[in-house]
């Protein structure tokens, strides 16, 4: 008799059969249903399945399983021998049709030179693989070379030299805590006791919100490549992930790399003005509201700070700004990069218990000055300023594409002054360029800042610092 073989099926949300049932009992409950590194297994039946016929359902039963559970997997065409069997995973080896590149002389395990990458080329990838709907296999290869199973997609969204299997992807990576992870990180557990039974690594996509309970995660996994909302750190053998950064992550700023400054961790750093102030909900947000609480500003807020921004943050934020003796814009209640530096840092005076008299009042950001998500400081002094009076600042919009203004010269020549005029070819003049942009980012690299903080465009921080 031919003994046949099953892949083990996953549970969906919305099938009330009751193999699945079972199923979602079982890993709410913290079981292992899945044995292979993709949560997936070829098993075979065991004499007792024979004999009663070659029945997936018989042969459950033989075995102890729950008949819901043997039901559903009899109706998917499956045979059972052990709830949890063992499986084999890929191992180290060659993009397929090309030779292991790997230094000479070497030990045959050394891994090969890292390639350098940047996060935004590493989700891009995994999605590729994801909009193409790549069918899961451990002896299969994509028309890349790379293997589809976990570990040779991470492998392939990592960028690597060749496959890596759940043992040997961790010498690519720098190991980091759950509050570091960033678009790009993978997850990992490897069962070096037994490699077959659930070894899995997922690729790491962003916070699915301030909670940090789930997380988007990219990954290999039948009946193909995927991307879902996934409890961190995963649906069963959580506390066993570890997260590991690339160490091949280039230089390149991305959108995804929050600037951070001296004395402070990545988990401290600025997230940029686009994740505050109206409609932005996040737990940049939620932190902003805790910070401020503990500095004096509990009565803006009538219950505690949350995700979804509103007017308690806006006026909290204000009073924390008029209490460094900022006014006008420099106080408008968004939060820039030096005031989150001081919230995060314990820097700078708290709250007053009766909010300050502002020498004039405060001047709303408008669409007119353009002003709307600027942040920082204005004609005032500002913090660490010395005194120097900077020019009035003119608003964000008006540092645009295709916007024409004295201000934009007036930004350009100070540029020059200080020794960041190199991309300009002529001028600098009153339209704003690209050149305008790609000076300014220099200008505010100098100053320690990355991702959102040194996006080119001139905020009232980098005016005050540029003409101080």
């Amino acid at each position: 008799m031919t003994v046949p073989v099953f892949e083990e099926y996953e549970p969906t949300a919305d099938c009330d059969c009751p193999g699945c049932a079972q199923q979602r009992r079982a890993l709410a409950a913290g079981g292992h249903p899945a044995a292979h590194g993709c949560r997936r297994a070829l098993v075979l039946v065991t004499a007792a399945g024979m004999v009663l016929g070659g029945s997936g359902a018989a042969a459950a039963a033989a075995t102890g399983l729950a008949p819901g559970l043997a039901r559903g997997m009899a109706r998917a065409g499956a045979s059972v021998a052990d709830p949890e069997p063992g499986t084999e995973q890929g191992g180290r080896e060659a993009l397929h049709g090309r030779p292991l590149p790997g230094p000479s002389g070497k030990p045959a395990g050394t891994p090969a030179p890292l390639r350098k990458t940047t996060r935004a080329e590493i989700i891009n990838r995994a999605k590729n693989w994801v909009g193409a709907k790549v069918p899961y296999s451990m002896e299969k290869y994509w028309s890349d070379g790379y293997r589809q199973d976990c570990s040779g997609y991470v492998s392939m969204a990592w960028n690597l030299a060749g496959n890596e299997w759940t043992g040997t992807l961790a010498d690519y990576g720098t190991r980091i805590t759950r509050e570091e992870l960033q678009p790009g990180d993978m997850l990992l557990f490897h069962n070096p006791d037994n490699p077959t039974r659930g070894s899995h690594v997922t690729l790491f996509g962003g916070w699915t919100d301030y909670t940090h309970t789930y997380y988007v995660a990219y990954e290999q996994t039948k009946p193909y490549a995927r991307v879902q909302a996934t409890p961190m750190a995963y649906w069963n053998n959580s506390d066993r992930y570890v997260a590991y950064r690339y160490r091949g992550l280039s230089g390149a700023v991305t959108a995804t790399t929050p600037a951070t400054t001296p004395g402070t961790t990545s988990a401290d750093a600025y997230p940029g003005l686009k994740s505050f102030g109206p409609g932005a909900n996040n737990r940049y947000v939620t932190r902003l509201g805790e910070q401020l609480v503990a500095r004096g500003g509990k009565r803006f807020y009538d219950k505690g700070p949350g995700p979804q921004w509103g007017e308690s943050d806006r006026r909290a934020t204000e009073a924390f700004q008029l209490a460094q003796g900022w006014r006008g814009t420099e106080a408008d209640g968004l939060p820039g990069p030096e005031t989150w530096r001081l919230l995060v840092t314990g820097g700078g005076r708290s709250i007053a218990a009766t909010a300050p008299t502002a020498p004039t009042a405060p001047t709303a950001p408008t669409a007119s000055t353009g002003a709307t998500g600027a942040t920082g400081a204005t004609g005032a002094t500002g913090p660490g300023s010395a005194g120097v009076k900077a020019p009035r600042y003119p608003g964000r919009g008006v540092f645009r594409p295709g916007r024409s203004s004295a201000s934009v010269t007036q930004l350009g020549k100070q540029l020059v002054k200080r020794g960041f005029g190199k991309y300009y070819r002529s001028g600098p003049g009153p339209r704003w360029s690209e050149a305008d942009r790609r000076n300014v980012q220099a200008f505010q690299r100098a100053q320690g800042w990355r991702g959102a903080a040194a996006d080119g465009y001139p905020g009232p921080e980098t005016w005050r610092r540029l003409f101080a």
